[in-house]
């Protein structure tokens, strides 16, 4: 055994690892879709597996690690500005419970059960249905929990408050680009959103970075290359 390629292979996977992990993009073990999962345990088998085999030398752990650089770069890129390709390979996120009702297509399509969901909804201290309003479970598997106004952790029904719907924020501009998927979702149209940006100063959806909607706070803008401002205060509604 040449000890001497065993920590020049060494060497090269750990940087090798190190660089990939910037310039790919560094993401929390919870944040981890199940792709990049997988992706991080085969990168790491490819280091593996190569370092005590002296068959392979360091320029194939090289050429390894490149061929993996480029296909993780270009499926990064693919999925940055190509969004149609977002929900095919990334999948998309699923309105599980919605207004207090669960959705049993939405469980079965995920292979969800109550079990487990309510093991989720235990997670993010909530320990009765009663208490959500929408539950959406991420792409991740993260399950994110809107809960009932009046179970928020200081009580509207303590305080004597008036209590009003849970709404949820709609993305209607990314990155210049009108998501009409989402517009007719809520029953409205490209000619309603450009009348409501006309109203806050905005001219053209590629002005925006950013550009969410819910019911009864209106639209919350952030224009490219400033800081978001919250143009929904006025309350417009539809």
């Amino acid at each position: 055994m040449d000890f001497g390629m065993i920590a020049v292979k060494m060497v090269i996977g750990f940087l090798g690892l190190w660089l990939l992990t910037r310039l790919l993009g560094r993401k929390e073990i919870s944040n981890l879709t199940p792709f990049d999962f997988i992706s991080s345990l085969l990168l790491s088998d490819i280091v593996g597996e190569t370092l005590y085999a002296e068959d392979i030398r360091y320029r194939e752990l090289i050429f390894a690690l490149l061929v993996w650089f480029t296909l993780s770069y270009v499926f990064e890129k693919l999925m940055l500005y190509v969004k149609k390709l977002r929900g095919p390979m990334e999948g998309t996120p699923s309105v599980i419970i919605r207004n207090g009702e669960v959705d049993l297509k939405e469980m079965k399509r995920n292979k969800i059960d109550f079990q487990q969901l309510l093991m989720m909804l235990r997670q993010k201290d909530v320990f009765s249905m009663r208490e959500v309003a929408y539950a959406i479970f991420e792409t991740n598997g993260a399950l994110s929990v809107v809960k009932n106004p009046q179970y928020e952790a200081v009580e509207r029904g303590d305080l004597k408050l008036s209590q009003e719907g849970a709404q949820l924020s709609y993305c209607l501009v990314e990155d210049g680009e009108v998501d009409e998927d989402t517009l007719k979702r809520i029953g409205k149209d490209k000619a309603w959103l450009h009348a409501q940006l006309r109203e806050q100063g905005c001219h053209d959806p590629k002005e925006l970075a950013y550009a969410e909607w819910m019911e009864g706070k209106g639209l919350f803008l952030m224009r490219a290359g400033e800081q978001a401002k919250d143009k929904g205060r006025n309350n417009r509604r539809s």
